[in-house]
């Protein structure tokens, strides 16, 4: 069965969403009072966890989790370095690590060398939740599919579209439902990369999303509760 076949899923309103999106703070240059408001924004909107660059922890989580990237954002680093940048972030407090895979090896199809990668990672974050990112806007449906399945032996719980930092693009449905197709129910998938609406966050989920990452947070919670958007600082994602 297709996902366009599936049976479409209960519509997402603003307090599940608020539970499965990563407010995200990215942008370069960020500063600490900058982080400080940011933090404050999360425990207002009442979401669960947000992502932020590795070199600004450790923070006071203030009851959120914390997630962090690795790799990022070119993913264009040796896996030895990517799993010492996990040892770190890890030290100080991530509680998931989203990382970007190799482009590299993926446009070769080595995708021995894809899983070989993700278990290095897997293996320094030891019990916390690795999310792998594919930056699926550079990617052929083949290399999607295969990178997912990869990811997925490799040891990853999700499997997500993008950094939000290509040229090529963010999160689209078409990814996400080839993604969600490969992994099945036994990978999450995150969608991320110009998220910005409640309408593409609907149809994100309906195609097989399972996690969100957003700095809009704020305006789809608006809208996803019928009010005006309101204004975000998260910055572009």
């Amino acid at each position: 069965m297709t996902n366009a076949e599936a049976t479409p899923k209960q519509p997402l309103d603003a307090e599940r969403f608020a539970e499965i999106a990563d407010h995200t703070l990215l942008a370069g240059g960020t500063t600490m009072p900058e982080l400080d408001r940011f933090l404050a924004e999360a425990r207002e909107l009442g979401v669960k966890r947000v992502c932020v660059s590795p070199s600004l922890l450790p923070v006071d989580k203030h009851g959120l989790e914390i997630v962090t990237v690795i790799g990022f954002p070119s993913g264009a680093h040796h896996a030895e370095i990517k799993a010492a940048e996990t040892t770190r972030a890890v030290r100080d407090g991530a509680d998931e690590i989203d990382m970007v895979v190799n482009l590299g090896l993926v446009h070769v199809r080595d995708y021995a060398a894809v899983e070989a990668e993700v278990r290095m990672v897997r293996e320094a974050c030891g019990g916390k939740v690795l999310k792998v990112i594919l930056e699926t806007a550079e990617l052929a449906d083949d290399e999607i599919v295969g990178a997912s399945l990869a990811a997925a032996r490799g040891g990853a719980d999700f499997v997500k579209t993008s950094t939000g930092f290509s040229k090529a693009g963010g999160a689209s449905v078409h990814a996400v439902s080839l993604m969600s197709g490969a992994v099945g129910d036994t990978v999450g998938v995150k969608a991320s990369g110009g998220v910005r609406t409640a309408s593409e966050v609907e149809a994100l989920w309906q195609a097989g999303a399972t996690r969100f990452g957003v700095s809009g947070t704020a305006s789809i919670i608006a809208e996803l509760r019928g009010e005006s958007p309101a204004e975000s600082s998260g910055g572009s994602y």
